[in-house]
C-alpha cells in the first residue's frame, strides 16, 4: 500500500484534534481513488487532488447557497455590462458616428484594466477586506454605467474604463469569496455555478438590451447596466459576510510572512495560464465562428444562431461538470479529456461545421470550468487567496488582451476564415501541457524535504 496516513504533529494537535477522524476517512478515500477533492488534507500537502487547508467552515447550508446566489448575480451583472456595447453595436455606431475600430476599442476597454489592476485588487481585498473592495468595485460599475449613458464618445470611453476597473476588482474577489465559503465542501459545484454566470449575463444582454434600445432609447439600455449593478451593490451590502471558521490552522513563523511565497507565485501562475489559454480559445470560437460559417454559405442570422449553441450548451455543461467532479472526483482527468475533446472539436469546425458539432464543442468546453477555478485554492494558503487570485486573473486579462488579436492577424495573413479556430484548437492543447506542468510542479514541491 502507499504511504501511511500520518497523524498531526503535537504542535498542531490543538488546532486539528477535531479533524482526526475526518483525516483518517479521507486517507482511505484518497488511497483507493474514491475522491477527487480532499476536504481535510494534510497541512503539508500540495497535491492536485487536495487543498492545503480545510478552513472547517461552520455555516448553515442554506446561508452559503444564498451567498453563492448573490455572488452569482454579481458576476452575471458584470457580464451583462461587459456585453452591452457589443449587443448594441449598431446603435453605438449610429449614435456616435464611429467606425468598427473605435467600436472594438470601446468593447476592449472593459477588460484592459485587468492587466494592471488584478493583482493590486487582490492585495486590497486582503488588507481592507473582501466585502469592502467588492462594494467599491460594484460602485465603480454603477458610476461607469451611468457615464456611458449620458455622454459623448470620449465620456463613454471613460465610463467603460471606470466600470472595467470596478469589474476587475469584483471579479478577482468573487472567486476568493466563493472559495472561502465552500472550501472542503461542494467547491467544484459552487465554482462551476459561479463561472456559468458569465455566459448567462452575455446571453441576457444580447436579448434584453436591443429590445430596450428599440422600445425606449439607447441611453436607457446603457443605463440599465448601471441599474443592475446598483441592485447587486445592495444585495452584497445586505447579505454577504465573512464565513465563520471553527478551527483555523496554526501558521508557522514561515507562513506568517506577508505576501505570496515563490512556490505559491509559480503554482498560481501556472493555474492562471491554464485558465487563460482555455478562455482565449473559447472567445476565439464565439468571435470568429460566425464569419467562418458565413463563408460556408450560412446567413448572418443562421451563423449567429449556430455559434450561440456553444454558449447555451456551456451554460448547462458548466454546473454539470462541477457536480460530476464533486461526485466522482478525478478533476485532472476531466480537465485533460475536456481540453482534448474541445481542441479536436474546434479543429474540425472549419472543415465540417454543423449544429451538432457546435453543441458538442460547447459541452466539452463547459465540463472543466469548475475544476479549473479550484486550482488556485489547491496551491494558495488561505491568507494569500486574495493576492493569489489577483495573479491568477492577471494572466487571464493579459492573454485576452494579447492572444485574441493574434487570431485576427492569422485570419488576415492567411486569408482563411478558419485560421482563428485552428489557433483556438491549438491553445486547448497548450492548456493541457501547462496543466501537466502544474501537476508535476505540485508533486515536486510535495516531495521536497
Amino acid at each position: 500500500m502507499g504511504s501511511a496516513w500520518r497523524a498531526p504533529s503535537p504542535g498542531r494537535s490543538a488546532a486539528l484534534g477535531s479533524h482526526t477522524l475526518g483525516e483518517a476517512v479521507n486517507w482511505l478515500f484518497r488511497q483507493y481513488g474514491w475522491s477527487g477533492y480532499d476536504p481535510t488534507p494534510s497541512l503539508d500537502a500540495v497535491d492536485g487532488d487536495a487543498m492545503r487547508y480545510s478552513d472547517r467552515i461552520c455555516s448553515d447550508v442554506g446561508e452559503r447557497w444564498l451567498i453563492l446566489a448573490v455572488l452569482f448575480l454579481a458576476r452575471t451583472a458584470m457580464a451583462f455590462q461587459f456585453q452591452a456595447v457589443a449587443a448594441l453595436s449598431s446603435f453605438v455606431v449610429a449614435e456616435f458616428g464611429i467606425d468598427h475600430t473605435q467600436l472594438g476599442l470601446l468593447i476592449g476597454l472593459y477588460l484592459l484594466p485587468g492587466i494592471i489592476i488584478a493583482y493590486p485588487g487582490g492585495l486590497l481585498g486582503r488588507y481592507f477586506g473582501d466585502k469592502r473592495i467588492a462594494l467599491v468595485g460594484v460602485t465603480l460599475m454603477v458610476a461607469g454605467g451611468l457615464l456611458t449613458a449620458i455622454g459623448d464618445y470620449p465620456t463613454v470611453l471613460a465610463g467603460r474604463l471606470t466600470s472595467g476597473v470596478g469589474a476587475v476588482l469584483l471579479n478577482v474577489l468573487l472567486t476568493k469569496m466563493t472559495t472561502d465559503w465552500f472550501v472542503g465542501r461542494e467547491i467544484g459545484t459552487a465554482l462551476a455555478l459561479l463561472v456559468s454566470s458569465w455566459p448567462i449575463g452575455i446571453a441576457l444582454a444580447l436579448v434584453i438590451l436591443p429590445w430596450l434600445a428599440a422600445g425606449a432609447s439607447f441611453a436607457v439600455a446603457l443605463a440599465s447596466t448601471a441599474a443592475v449593478a446598483a441592485l447587486v451593490l445592495m444585495l452584497i451590502a445586505a447579505i454577504y459576510r465573512v464565513p465563520p471558521v471553527a478551527v483555523a490552522p496554526l501558521p508557522s513563523s514561515k507562513e506568517e510572512r506577508l505576501g505570496l511565497s515563490p512556490r505559491e507565485l509559480g503554482l498560481v501562475s501556472l493555474a492562471g495560464g491554464v485558465w487563460m489559454l482555455f478562455n482565449v480559445g473559447y472567445i476565439l470560437v464565439v468571435s470568429f465562428g460566425p464569419a467562418l460559417l458565413m463563408s460556408h454559405g450560412l446567413s448572418q442570422r443562421d451563423a449567429g444562431f449556430a455559434i450561440s449553441l456553444v454558449s447555451w450548451t456551456l451554460v448547462v455543461a458548466i454546473p454539470l461538470g462541477g457536480v460530476l467532479i464533486d461526485r466522482i472526483g478525478h478533476p485532472t482527468m476531466v480537465m485533460i479529456a475536456s481540453f482534448a475533446v474541445f481542441g479536436l472539436g474546434t479543429l474540425l469546425v472549419p472543415m465540417a461545421p454543423s449544429l451538432a458539432l457546435m453543441t458538442f464543442v460547447g459541452a466539452a468546453a463547459g465540463l472543466p470550468a469548475g475544476a479549473m477555478m479550484v486550482l488556485p485554492a489547491e496551491v494558495l494558503r488561505p491568507p494569500n487567496r486574495a493576492a493569489g487570485m489577483g495573479v491568477f486573473f492577471t494572466w487571464y486579462y493579459a492573454g485576452m488582451a494579447l492572444l485574441i488579436p493574434v487570431g485576427g492577424i492569422l485570419r488576415d495573413a492567411s486569408g482563411a476564415p478558419g485560421a482563428p479556430l485552428l489557433f483556438a484548437g491549438g491553445l486547448e492543447f497548450a492548456a493541457m501541457a501547462v496543466l501537466a506542468l502544474l501537476r508535476l510542479s505540485q508533486r515536486r514541491y510535495r516531495t521536497l524535504p
